[in-house]
């Protein structure tokens, strides 16, 4: 399929990818009048939502999770769960009429080199002009499976936190989970409950655990309230909010940590909210160790140099973005693979791409995704041309 010069007032806006920053933006720009298409390489909205294990709910409340135009239902709870996230989702872009094309992945995003908007290549040979271009495909894309000496070695079974659905395989066996972050901790919790024999928590880093609610107060509260604070301040106080609220585990292996929680949070690294794991790690259900250094066939060894016999390891060891394909010639990468800019800005150079979706703020993604989808539409509808 051929380019279209059409003039750029003429052309829409393509949005790559149906999740929930991607149908957002589409939904304000529809509603401001602004021909946009959404491009899906999956069959369905909200592909990574559909792919979550079971037990997963939304670390931020309803209220603050809802996209623009449609609320999330009351009916849904405080916390949402992620069939109601997928549930959501299918009815925001039946809602908002929203043109969403599924099964086709964009591959290349360069300038038009014919006059002024964007080029797209995608599968199927087709080639797609647009006036501005959203990038939207997500935080959690491609999972990081770390490339561990050994690996291809290990006897047991070894799998990515993303390919793992609920604890039933896993009763009655022992399991190591790598990576103490909010998956980490929750499949930890989610397999003791499920009846594994055993679960231990390798951990590289210790994490900051704050309770989701304090007093029926939630943490995304407090987030929010503290995000535009200076971490010298905010680091003491949540120092000696953990202190008074969080039991001392460190006798169990769960220490506190010695960075404080917004330094840490500006360097990526949230804060785990409690769905169980102090409990299980108090009992010693969840057993934590050190971090995983290598493997030797049926063992894996942990950089204490000690030597573990699980029957499965779990990595929940993050993802990658994976934009290198898709804009790394353009220059609004920074060195992790991260766009240089989000929200309504577009990167120096690049005039009519905007990126959402690719931050992990304290004060919620969801939240955050909605605030940017505004802005990104007032911006667009303000620019008739890139």
């Amino acid at each position: 399929m051929a380019a279209d010069p059409s003039p750029a007032h003429d052309l829409p806006v393509y949005v790559i990818g149906a999740g929930p920053g991607g149908l957002a933006v589409a939904a304000v720009l529809r509603r401001r009048g602004v021909r946009t298409v959404v491009l899906e390489k999956s069959d369905a909205v909200g592909a990574s939502w559909r792919r979550h294990y079971a037990r997963l709910r939304l670390h931020t409340t309803r209220r603050r999770s809802s996209l623009p135009g449609l609320r999330m239902p009351r009916s849904f709870g405080r916390w949402v769960a992620r069939a109601d996230v997928v549930r959501y989702l299918e009815k925001y872009a039946l809602h908002h009429g929203l043109d969403v094309v599924t099964g086709v992945e964009v591959t290349r995003v360069e300038r038009a080199p014919d006059g002024p908007g964007w080029l797209l290549h995608a599968t199927g040979g087709r080639r797609l002009r647009c006036r501005a271009v959203v990038v939207a495909t997500g935080f959690n894309h491609t999972p990081r499976l770390p490339d561990w000496p050994g690996r291809a070695s290990y006897g047991g079974e070894l799998l990515h936190a993303s390919g793992y659905r609920d604890a039933g395989p896993y009763a009655g066996k022992d399991v190591l989970v790598v990576g103490v972050g909010n998956t980490g901790a929750e499949i930890a919790v989610d397999l003791v409950e499920g009846g594994a024999a055993r679960v231990r928590l390798a951990i590289r880093t210790v994490p900051h655990i704050v309770r989701r609610t304090t007093a029926g107060w939630p943490a995304q509260s407090t987030a929010i309230l503290i995000r535009r604070l200076p971490a010298w301040l905010v680091d003491p106080a949540a120092a000696v909010l953990c202190r008074i609220s969080l039991p001392n585990l460190a006798a169990q292996g769960l220490p506190r940590p010695r960075t404080g929680l917004y330094t840490r949070a500006r360097q990526g690294a949230i804060p785990v909210q409690d769905v169980g794991l102090l409990d299980a790690v108090r009992k010693g259900l969840v057993e934590p160790v050190a971090a995983v250094e290598s493997f030797e066939h049926d063992k894996v060894v942990l950089t204490d140099g000690s030597r573990v016999s699980p029957d499965v390891v779990i990595a929940a060891t993050g993802y990658v973005r994976a934009l290198e394909g898709l804009v790394g010639d353009l220059g609004v990468l920074d060195a992790r693979g991260r766009p240089v800019v989000h929200g309504a800005r577009s990167p120096k150079g690049a005039p009519g791409l905007y990126f959402t979706g690719f931050t992990n703020p304290i004060s919620g993604m969801l939240r955050e995704m909605a605030i940017d989808a505004r802005r990104i539409g007032r911006r667009i509808a303000k620019s008739p041309a890139a």
